[in-house]
């Protein structure tokens, strides 16, 4: 064999090589995918809060493939009360579930949304949300989970109430340093005017006697 032919192969093998590298990395790429959702969500009781999950994928959703289940657990170490899965191209609520017509979805599959809406929030609603996506071929499951907090009242923002409370304190002390130099500077200003007064008093005592002396001389 030629050396120009032994090249060629070699050239052609380094190329099969890399293109088969090129395949491997896009597979491994797309082999899962990423769920997101929020952390915390915090919500006034009795009423509608939506809880969002959405995710992203190398691949457009198979219907007849995909998967999705949401579940309820009051706390990590309880076990997980699924109350929402996708079933005949659709999702859907589970019968006699915890939330009952309470709980509806609100995402858009077509959008890779796969919020869920809960109204007349109670305060045992509190707890963990988990929202489970399986989309092959990705591999992995794509798991979120959201730790759900129901309040009755809404607590006033912290730095608001402190940047009023400083305000107010800054506003009250120079209202008192105003008053304090109107006060002082009247106090002053009456004083002045009573030496002013005693000074003409004293100068109009000392004039008095002059004058009788110099009627007495005439």
């Amino acid at each position: 064999m030629s050396s120009a032919a032994q090249e060629e192969r070699r050239s052609g093998v380094q190329l099969g090589s890399a293109a088969l590298l090129l395949l491997l990395l896009s597979l491994s790429a797309c082999s899962s995918m990423d769920v997101l959702v929020l952390s915390n969500i915090t919500a006034l009781n009795g009423t509608t809060v939506t809880i969002p999950c959405t995710f992203t994928s190398c691949y457009k959703i198979d219907l007849t493939k995909f998967g999705m289940n949401w579940t309820y657990q009051e706390t990590k170490n309880d076990t997980e009360e699924k109350f929402m899965h996708y079933n005949r191209k659709r999702m859907q609520a589970l019968p006699l579930n915890r939330f009952g017509d309470r709980v509806v979805f609100s995402g858009n599959l077509d959008k890779n949304d796969l919020s869920i809406t809960l109204s007349d929030v109670q305060l045992e609603d509190e707890g963990i949300y988990n929202c489970y996506v399986k989309n092959p071929p990705d591999r992995i499951q794509g798991h979120g989970f959201i730790q759900f907090k129901v309040v009755t009242e809404i607590p006033p923002p912290r730095d608001s109430t402190i940047a009023v409370a400083i305000g107010a304190s800054v506003g009250g002390a120079l209202a008192l340093l105003i008053l304090s130099m109107v006060v002082v500077k009247c106090l002053r200003r009456h004083r002045k005017q009573e030496l002013i007064s005693e000074e003409k008093m004293e100068e109009e005592g000392k004039l008095e006697p002059e004058a009788v002396a110099e009627e007495g001389t005439k």
